[in-house]
């Protein structure tokens, strides 16, 4: 029995001990458990202590000094934690590329790939540990410096939809409270709403004030204060629009509530893009790591942790865990996200009621629930996202002594910042530019 748990579908793994659920929702929160415990390893990877074991690996610093065919001489130790989480993030990148390509076009559990999608736990992590190891015999050469731009890309794109799924989050927040308030004609639904608004607004505002005094200077520091400014208009515009009459007609759900908390999320890149700039003097937090003593001796020894990516690292947790379990009821975020619209679980759900039983049943007997493949190219992205955000964007410079912050983090964060804005303003303008199609 335990031997066909490991190798069965998800129903199984549930033993009987946790509530009835959907045969999709487990699925997805086990890919999502992969995703996160090569999370955990690539963390544990780049704590200092594990950092200098890692040399110990057969072959891992090897030819780590050379660059576009010419040798040099580095002390590969320098970045060991570097390479190490770049190795693991291409290790989950494929696993998912390779089940996303595995599940194109699957329309229902009846199709046999199903089967591998809901199952066969324990082989798939035998494959991923296997992907793993082979990862981590990758020679350098330029391996580094592409896959750096593949998950600058990945990034930017898992930024997006981190953004997305805020608007879904602050759309169904915002309905569920506004319901409620009509259902029990209580005016504390509306005071909460806007004692909420009003939190995220001033954290904004705060935000902003805090960066003007951190992350610039009075002479200098111009990209900065543009930057800074140009997110801090935007905001205020997407705020004004989303409580303009006619948007309100259109949407009556529309609000502050979503406009504050994309605000709120919009400053958060815009501190995690500045932390990323490379002038010292406009940056506090920029980390520097050498590879030589002498050099370290001028250079204050510091940790690849600062509060921009612990920041990011828990959005990351919390996205992906809403990626894995969501149901919206929101049509333009459905069409985005390729999934369908919540509703009951349907008979399945029925006969594990009746039944009494601890199980998870198929609610993807007509049609899946969830697109297999664009589910498994978000948990891609999520992993060059984590890959990117726990090494801090930094890159090794090209006498490969320092690991040092490119202007193209910067500015990859800002665009992808900026593109947020804009799809968040299409949601709310979309029912006046589209009028023959439905939006409610």
């Amino acid at each position: 029995l335990q031997a066909s748990c490991l190798c069965g579908s998800a129903p199984c793994l549930l033993c009987g001990c946790c509530p009835s659920a959907k045969n999709s929702t487990i699925s997805r929160l086990l890919f999502t458990f992969f995703l996160f415990l090569g999370t955990l390893v690539s963390i544990i990877m780049i704590i200092p202590g594990v950092e200098k074991e890692l040399y110990k690996l057969p072959g891992f610093c090897e030819g780590s000094g050379s660059v576009l065919g010419v040798q040099t001489h580095v002390d590969c130790g320098s970045f060991l934690g570097h390479k190490a989480v770049y190795r693991m993030g291409f290790a989950m990148a494929a696993f998912f590329f390779l089940f996303a390509l595995l599940m194109v076009c699957v329309r229902s559990s009846k199709d046999p790939r199903a089967a591998v999608q809901n199952g066969f736990w324990f082989f798939k992590f035998l494959v991923l540990v296997g992907i793993t190891v082979g990862a981590f015999y990758i020679p350098d050469g330029a391996f580094t410096s592409v896959w750096f731009y593949f998950g600058v890309v990945g990034s930017f794109l898992f930024i997006l939809i981190q953004l997305v799924l805020l608007i879904d989050f602050a759309h169904s927040w915002s309905q569920l409270w506004l319901r409620n308030a009509n259902e029990s004609n209580a005016k504390g639904w509306y005071a909460a709403l806007c004692i909420v608004t009003f939190v995220f607004y001033a954290a904004s505002i705060a935000a902003v004030v805090l960066l003007y005094v951190y992350y610039t200077k009075p002479e200098g520091c111009t990209e900065g204060k543009v930057l800074i400014s140009i997110n801090l208009i935007l905001c205020l515009i997407i705020s004004a629009v989303s409580i303009l009459p006619k948007i309100q007609d259109a949407q009556p759900h529309s609000g502050l509530l979503q406009a504050s908390l994309i605000t709120l999320y919009t400053i958060y890149v815009t501190w995690s893009a500045l932390a990323n700039v490379p002038t010292p003097t406009c940056n506090p937090t920029l980390l520097v790591r050498n590879s030589t003593v002498s050099a370290m001796a001028t250079q204050p020894v510091t940790t690849w942790w600062d509060a921009p990516s612990i920041v990011g690292l828990i959005i990351f947790i919390l996205c992906t865990l809403f990626i894995s379990v969501r149901s919206s009821d929101h049509p333009q975020v459905n069409k985005l996200m390729l999934t369908e619209e919540s509703a009951a679980g349907g008979a399945g759900e029925a006969a594990a009621m009746e039944s009494g039983l601890h199980r998870a049943y198929d609610n993807e007997q007509d049609s899946v629930s969830y697109n297999y493949t664009f589910f498994h190219l978000c948990l891609l992205l999520a992993a060059l996202y984590i890959m990117m955000t726990l090494t801090n964007w930094y890159r090794p410079d090209e006498s490969l002594q320092v690991l040092t912050s490119p202007w193209t983090a910067v500015w990859v964060k800002i665009c992808s910042s900026w593109a947020g804005l804009l799809l968040y303003l299409w949601t709310l303008v979309a029912p006046l530019v589209l009028p023959d199609r439905d939006f409610s």
